[in-house]
């Protein structure tokens, strides 16, 4: 059967309008729902990497019977991702997190853009200072230049929580148990940004709802696109065929 895949620019990222800005991840899921009803498509496979797994899941606790299958790449916590200053204490609110010294080079480098900088952060972060291929590193940079809403996703990403307990920020709002689909959580092991313990999180918390999802880890850092894309594409492809 033939997939048809669509990389979906979301509100304040790429090519989209950024007109409104998002206060929460569930305006994400609520984009996205327009989307899917925009191009009439009744039952979706989503794919969520990095903060888009938070959005992912979101968007198969509002909306169960339009997913068919979650697939979590390099994904936040279902407790969120906490935004931490130099000292490792999180912040607690969106002006704690848009002043913290820690935080404010990569948004002001954001609103310079600012491609050395990037360059040097993903070399670190994103490549694990490997050599790297020139033009998807340079994709890569764009993608963090054209980016509109790194304040509020931040803010958004450390405030969200749909599991049952609480984050230490926000208690859980128990939405999780709403998604009905099967999941596949990926996560590379050399990752720097999205940790074990967050991904273990996710398991957990899917297992304490009695859901027990499929979990492949890859010899990869935060973008298995780029370290292993053909171990990538053979788990996605395996569990999307599987009944």
């Amino acid at each position: 059967m033939t997939q048809r895949v669509i990389a979906v620019d979301l509100r304040g990222y790429g090519e989209s309008s950024y007109l409104n800005p998002i206060h929460e991840i569930k305006d994400f899921s609520i984009d996205l729902y327009e989307f899917v009803n925009q191009l009439d498509l009744d039952q979706v496979i989503v794919m969520g990497w990095s903060n888009g797994g938070g959005i992912a899941m979101q968007f198969a606790a509002d909306y169960p019977d339009r997913v068919q299958k979650l697939i979590l790449l390099a994904s936040i916590s279902t407790r969120g991702y906490a935004a931490v200053n130099a000292e490792g204490d999180r912040l607690q609110t969106k002006e704690q997190i848009a002043n913290d010294p820690s935080l404010t080079m990569t948004f002001q480098a954001n609103q310079k853009q600012d491609q050395d900088y990037f360059e040097q952060a993903m070399g670190y972060f994103m490549f694990n200072n490997r050599q790297s291929d020139a033009m998807s590193r340079a994709k890569y940079v764009q993608a963090s230049i054209q980016q509109r809403n790194m304040i509020e996703v931040a803010d958004a990403a450390n405030r969200f929580n749909i599991s049952t307990v609480s984050n230490g920020l926000t208690d859980g709002t128990g939405e999780l148990h709403r998604i009905q689909c099967s999941v596949l959580v990926i996560w590379g092991v050399k990752d720097l940004i999205t940790t074990r313990q967050m991904t273990e999180e996710i398991i957990e918390d899917f297992a304490s709802h009695g859901k027990t999802v499929r979990y492949i880890t890859l010899d990869a850092g935060h973008s298995p696109l780029i370290d292993d894309l053909h171990g990538l594409v053979t788990s996605v492809n395996a569990f999307i065929t599987q009944s």
